[in-house]
């Protein structure tokens, strides 16, 4: 790519018609998929290219000049590819991906095969578990993350009396339920 000039972010193979019609279908896309701070950034671009200054263009979308003139070094080094959204990778995982594997196998086969007493897995369990097995500490607030990672989703029983008459509960739903309801709407209204 060649260089800009003193004064200008972009040089002059950036701002030509092919590469303005490339940024115009990055933001359209961007629209359609409602990245919206990919949106923003491709905007900020245009309306560069189009010679409106950094200052307008950073009142106009509610942003500082320092992110419009960094949006834009981006596009100078990379062309569009440098205005998409990219999560940021994060630290390595502490367990590799067979431990991760053994760990899965672990977790289907339930607490007490793994020793524990109850039947029910849970947060800070798992947690001792992975600590016990592979020697690695996980945080209680990122073993959730990791096992959403390794694609398992929270599971929280139904809480019901183990007495309850089914019958009733069926009618509480249908006719006492619907006018709690009416009430607290028609109180609201007054």
């Amino acid at each position: 790519m060649a260089r800009a000039k003193n004064g200008e972010a972009i040089s002059p193979q950036g701002t030509g018609p092919a590469a303005r019609k490339k940024l115009r279908g990055f933001i359209q896309r961007c629209l359609r998929e409602s990245d919206l701070e990919a949106w923003r950034r491709g905007r900020a671009v245009l309306a560069y290219i189009k010679g409106e200054r950094v200052v307008e263009i950073a009142e106009l979308l509610g942003v500082t000049r320092g992110s419009v003139n960094r949006w834009l070094q981006w596009y100078e080094a990379t062309g569009v590819e440098g205005l998409e959204t990219v999560k940021a990778p994060g630290a390595p995982s502490k367990l590799t991906e067979a431990q991760r594997a053994e760990l899965a196998e672990l977790i289907d086969r339930g607490p007490q095969q793994a020793g524990y007493h109850t039947g029910v897995w849970t947060g800070p369990m798992i947690g001792d578990l992975i600590e016990q097995r592979f020697g690695v500490v996980y945080h209680k607030h990122n073993v959730p993350r990791l096992l959403h990672d390794m694609g398992f989703s929270l599971q929280r029983p139904r809480k019901r009396l183990a007495r309850a008459d089914a019958e009733k509960q069926k009618e509480w739903v249908r006719k006492t339920f619907p006018a709690i309801k009416k009430k607290r709407a028609i109180a609201a209204v007054s």
